[in-house]
């Protein structure tokens, strides 16, 4: 594995990871503006935007931005984050310049035009809508919201439907000049690409964008509540549940990465063996970390019946007490193992390793050699994951709910 990172005199930071065995090359843009960057009156149009820069550029309408990468193969798609947006592309290695030159043009020349703006609103409108009707899919933003009260870090990514409604095209390319500049984006590729070539194509088709953005963003503050919101016509409560947790560098994240595992990421976790092998309780249940910039959580998803709610919470809460009071040494090997597998297998994908480097690259200001992942697993022992345990559980919770459920119990580790 060869990473090389490159920074142009205009401020873009390249990097790339040569894998010379491969016939495809994985590229793009990671800009570091999200829904957390945005003004509460135009939440949601970075989502927008994001739908936006493929609705046609100077040089190309939306139909031969979609056919030039799917003539040749490739595929073109991108999402947004509550802290990043990405712009990416997968093709053969002979199509690398095509990929760069689309990116570079979407980014840089997109007409934001009127028609496109007012077709896509309805796209998103509809996009919401769906959302809106996958309960087990809207209950995380309503977890978010209550985790994260009356900031931007607890809005939907979507936005809302009445913002998104009237949301004008002067709003979109005004965030878009004042977000989207080359000391806030990042240039990432993984597959068969030569780093010097690939510097060479991105310095000569990223020449338009301004070195500094205006960029944005209030401090994380977790503050936690309760909220059920009730839906009769389903027949499952989707119950999601939380604490606060820590940042991407802090240093108790892979101590939390290792204690999520062991606690809910797989079949062999506590709570999958304890809530839904020995109680059926549930038909899933998996507990996660979310990690952002300056904070994070610790989050428990699981899908029941009305009923079970009541025994449910009180199990969870026991649930939360052993961890933080007895873990043992075969439990805590296996969910390293578990760890260190997911992140050496997924280095199998051309797309991965893009995207990963990205992200360090955002968070470090470097790339993160996997035997330096690895090495930092391998150092977490049952103590570390006991500590951690106790430092997050000790935070206020957080309890969201949707479905035929009026009130939940007290939940109080």
């Amino acid at each position: 594995m060869t990473v090389r990172v490159t920074t142009l005199e205009n401020g873009l930071r390249i990097v790339s990871d040569s894998m010379m065995s491969v016939q495809s090359v994985s590229l793009g843009a990671w800009v570091e503006a999200g829904t957390r960057h945005e003004a509460p009156q135009v939440n949601g149009i970075s989502h927008l935007l994001e739908h936006m820069a493929f609705k046609g550029t100077k040089r190309r309408s939306a139909l031969e931005l979609a056919e030039e990468i799917e003539n040749v193969g490739g595929h073109i798609n991108a999402y947004t984050s509550r802290e990043n947006t990405a712009y990416y592309c997968k093709v053969l290695k002979e199509d690398v310049s095509l990929a760069v030159d689309v990116i570079a043009d979407i980014l840089q020349h997109s007409v934001l035009d009127e028609e496109e703006l007012t077709r896509e609103r309805s796209v998103i409108l509809q996009e919401i809508h769906q959302a809106n009707d996958t309960p087990d899919d809207i209950i995380f933003d309503v977890f978010q919201e209550t985790a994260y009260p009356d900031q931007a870090m607890g809005r939907p990514v979507l936005g809302k439907a009445d913002i998104i409604a009237s949301m004008a095209r002067d709003d979109v390319l005004s965030y878009m000049q004042n977000n989207y500049a080359t000391s806030n984006m990042i240039f990432s590729a993984a597959g068969n690409v030569d780093h010097e070539a690939l510097v060479a194509l991105v310095s000569e088709k990223f020449d338009s964008l301004p070195k500094e953005s205006g960029i944005n963003a209030d401090p994380t503050r977790y503050q936690g509540g309760v909220l059920a919101v009730n839906r009769p016509s389903l027949e499952q409560v989707h119950i999601v549940a939380g604490f606060d947790g820590v940042r991407y560098d802090d240093p108790d994240f892979y101590a939390l990465s290792v204690m999520s595992t062991l606690f809910g990421g797989g079949m062999s976790s506590r709570l999958f063996q304890e809530i839904r092998e020995k109680r059926a309780l549930v038909y899933s249940i998996y507990s996660f970390v979310s990690a952002y910039d300056d904070g994070g959580m610790l989050g428990i998803y699981a899908g029941t019946g009305a009923e079970e709610t009541k025994e449910l919470l009180p199990v969870l809460i026991d649930e939360i007490k052993k961890v933080c009071d007895d873990v043992h040494d075969d439990e805590v090997i296996r969910a390293r193992a578990q760890l260190k597998s997911s992140i050496l297998m997924s280095l199998e994908s051309t797309s991965t390793r893009c995207e990963q480097l990205a992200r360090q690259m955002i968070v470090f200001g470097r790339p993160i050699t996997v035997e330096e992942v690895v090495k930092k697993i391998d150092a977490i022992d049952a103590q570390a994951v006991q500590d951690v345990s106790q430092r997050v559980f000790s935070s206020t919770p957080t309890l969201t709910a949707i479905g035929p459920i009026t009130e939940l119990p007290e939940f109080k580790v």
